[in-house]
């Protein structure tokens, strides 16, 4: 840590156990998942690439990956996670390398240049929000429903920043396979790699990781071993262990 610490109400210090960095979290807000955590060690990093992280949080995903490429921005719409994002990259010794702007991915035009980043990382709101219930969802339950941000707005933000070849990593929900690759072809983004996750060996597959490329051709998916998140008795796998203290 090299920047000054100062929690306030509400607040938690927790260890990402990567480089000796640490991040503050709000406990009366939501914080990170592993989700994220498996997202940001998905990529296959280069280490000149300028990344975007669409829908940063607190962030978690630039603090993990910082050490694997020159630049990170990381866009926020909320503006107290905002300001934690900003408060965990001063923290941790990191504003020249990682960028926080508070605003709307959706407004990309407005925030960036067109085709400006190497790589775009996101961990968005899986679920459509269900008609007549939006006053019957909240807390946690709110942030993971597409109140702010739909897939296709992900995906339209996604192809906006990348450059011609570049790279676009999502974890998402499974079930939505089938929309995700229609957005990402209808924006000129075709998969390349997918993982599927398992909560346990045996049961359905509930996410999915997947990386797409800017401009290239149909085809050539490269399917990988499912990631089993729990061994029977509840405990995680080795694999799990490995990510986290990679």
């Amino acid at each position: 840590m090299s920047g000054e610490l100062t929690l306030r109400a509400g607040e938690r210090l927790d260890d990402l156990m990567r480089s000796g960095r640490v991040i503050i979290q709000n406990e009366r807000e939501f914080c990170f998942s592993m989700d994220s955590v498996l997202i940001a060690h998905f990529p296959r990093f280069k280490k000149n690439a300028r990344v975007i992280d669409l829908g940063t949080g607190t962030g978690v995903i630039p603090l993990l990956i910082a050490d694997e490429v020159k630049e990170i921005c990381a866009v926020e719409l909320n503006p107290q996670a905002a300001d934690l994002a900003r408060r965990n990259v001063e923290l941790n010794g990191l504003a020249e390398k990682i960028s926080v702007v508070e605003g709307d991915y959706r407004k990309h035009r407005e925030l960036f240049k067109a085709e400006s980043f190497d790589l775009a990382i996101a961990n968005p709101p899986y679920m459509p929000v269900p008609n007549g219930a939006v006053n019957q969802i909240a807390g946690i339950a709110r942030a993971r429903h597409e109140f702010t941000a739909t897939l296709e707005d992900v995906v339209t933000a996604a192809r906006y920043v990348l450059k011609f070849r570049g790279v676009f990593c999502m974890i998402h929900l499974a079930a939505r396979l089938c929309e995700i690759v229609d957005a990402l072809h209808r924006h000129q983004m075709e998969m390349k790699r997918l993982r599927p996750i398992q909560p346990k060996a045996g049961r359905e597959v509930n996410l999915i990781m997947l990386e797409a490329v800017v401009g290239a051709n149909a085809g050539n998916l490269k399917i990988l071993p499912p990631l089993i998140v729990h061994n029977e008795d509840g405990s995680y796998t080795d694999e799990i262990y490995k990510i986290y203290n990679e």
